[in-house]
């Protein structure tokens, strides 16, 4: 038996059978034998009952935040939840400005915003193998407690006149000139006759794996994939800093290994992650977990006899270049993991939700006012970001393809000497990246610095990521300074509403695509400046 199957079967709710499942489904994406569900389909006829709702949310534990929003604004809004809508007991890392977004749309006072903050932490380093060990504070430093979270929203949601359908899985959906009629199932229900509820508006908060999202995608192969491991445990020495990104080993199974590590309320959590393709041959979750405990006790300076193991983490998180997804029906809209509206850098989940809450939550407020529910329509609510599409580059530079062969340092030498440049140049650089936000000025400052500083650098990294990605990555770059001038301009102006609630819907959707294209929506936070271990 392996460490990989000891540690997890001797943890409460047995995640080594969830592990199996994962790499099953994993499996069948190297394979490419996905099987593509019809879910979703159209009818001219209208809907000959009367529609039960404005808006239906299908996925609760990061939909209830939009529900919540969305039911304060006094529409009619259901939340489909397969399971009891009960948040996870491992906190969900964020910055502590990204949550004023929670009070501001009325969906946590202070004092319940200082309750739901389970722990936090400072400083945190960033460090590659053979460079400069970099220290920031107040970065992803906060955990979130999201039962806590998840409860009161629930509550606030419910008094708001929101309906919360729990242990009620959605099962399919027809759209029709009017509204559209969604068919549901009981999962733990022995025999369950499947039940319909109507809406003007179908909210898919259902992530990354959703059958709306599969149907859409039409089993295309993911562009990229992150796949992440790891553990909260008990027995480690006190330590209240954190690790943003930490690698200490060279390219191994043709991946960079990357870690991240942060003090949890009952222990300490550390996560294996990197970066590929869905290669058929690529390693598998359990094989990545195993070599997440052969170097966990390098990394951490730590045994495994003397930790107790009380969570284990894991998952693969598919990346596509077409994103944000925009779905081809009326009346239907992808939020959250669903529409992949976070960088292929990220994990997304509850930080991307929440840097969008405010934009989404008053879009569709909008959209539900102007019925404006048309496909177009509903597309500038996930509109073109220049600023995630540029950090396809970064992803591609952090990645080994198959068969391809670099020197085993390459990767964390670039890493080094950009995250060095970066923060030399200051936090309104290095912070925005940190947080999965890029904008032009930073981004123009450091390409220039790297090219002319190091050039034998770029000249290594440019066959690493063949011509096409840069030739890609350019056009973004100059859509990105487009975005950023544009967006300046339309920032220094006050426009009068339109007559048109249609018009003005289009209009304020427009300025909000420059804005978080541009990164303009990042505010900077107060900070120190981000210093190396030499205080360079």
């Amino acid at each position: 038996m392996n460490n990989t199957e000891r540690i997890l079967s001797s943890i409460a709710g047995n995640p080594w059978a969830g592990l199996q499942k994962a790499d099953e489904r994993w499996s069948v994406y190297k394979q490419g034998t996905r099987s593509v569900p019809t879910v979703v389909t159209e009818q001219s006829a209208a809907l000959a009952v009367e529609i039960d709702y404005d808006v239906v949310i299908c996925g609760g534990t990061l939909g209830i935040l939009l529900g919540a929003a969305l039911a304060g604004k006094g529409w009619r809004v259901a939340v489909l939840e397969r399971q009891a809508l009960r948040g996870r007991d491992q906190e969900w890392n964020i910055s502590r400005r990204e949550l004023d977004a929670l009070v501001s749309l009325d969906l946590l006072s202070e004092d319940e915003l200082a309750q739901a903050i389970a722990s936090q932490y400072n400083p945190a380093r960033i460090s590659f193998a053979g460079g400069d060990e970099l220290w920031v504070k107040d970065v992803l430093n906060i955990g979130v407690d999201p039962v806590y979270l998840l409860e009161t929203l629930k509550q606030k949601f419910l008094a708001n006149g929101g309906k919360l359908l729990e242990y009620t899985a959605f099962q399919s959906a027809t759209v029709h000139r009017n509204g559209v009629s969604i068919q549901t199932t009981q999962p733990s229900a022995q025999s369950s006759t499947p039940q319909t509820v109507t809406s003007r508006l179908l909210i898919d908060a259902m992530g990354h794996f959703s059958p709306m999202v599969q149907q859409a995608r039409q089993g295309q192969p993911p562009d990229a994939v992150c796949m992440v491991v790891g553990t909260c445990a008990q027995g480690y020495d006190h330590n209240q800093t954190g690790d943003l990104i930490a690698s200490f080993t060279p390219i191994q199974n043709q991946c960079q290994y990357f870690w991240e590590a942060f003090p949890a309320r009952d222990g300490r959590t550390t996560y294996l992650f990197t970066y590929l393709d869905a290669h058929p041959s690529r390693l598998s979750l359990t094989a990545l977990f195993e070599d997440y405990f052969t170097l966990l006790p390098e990394y951490q300076t730590v045994s495994l006899a003397q930790l107790n193991f009380v969570r284990a983490l894991f998952g693969f998180f598919p990346c596509y270049k077409n994103s944000p997804l925009q779905y081809p029906w009326p009346r239907t809209l992808a939020v959250g993991d669903s529409s992949g509206s976070q960088s292929p850098l990220s994990f997304g989940g509850f930080g991307a939700m929440v840097r969008h809450l405010t934009r989404l939550s008053c879009g569709i407020d909008a959209a539900l006012a102007a019925d404006a529910l048309d496909s177009k329509s509903l597309a500038l609510l996930q509109p073109y970001q220049p600023n995630l599409s540029v950090t396809w580059l970064f992803q591609k530079a952090m990645s080994v393809g198959i068969n391809q062969t670099l020197p085993p340092n390459q990767i964390n030498q670039m890493l080094s000497t950009i995250f060095s440049e970066m923060a030399d140049l200051g936090d309104p650089v290095l912070r925005p990246f940190l947080q999965d936000v890029v904008q032009f000025p930073a981004l123009a400052k450091t390409m220039a610095r790297t090219a002319t500083r190091h050039p034998l650098l770029v000249a290594r990294i440019l066959p690493q990521v063949g011509a096409g990605s840069v030739a890609s990555w350019l056009r973004h770059f100059v859509t990105l300074g487009g975005y950023n001038l544009w967006n300046t301009a339309e920032q220094a102006v006050e426009r009068a509403p339109l007559k048109s609630a249609k018009k003005q819907y289009v209009a304020e959707r427009w300025r909000e695509a420059l804005q978080y294209g541009a990164g303009g929506d990042y505010k900077q936070a107060e900070g120190s400046r981000a210093k190396t271990k030499n205080g360079r």
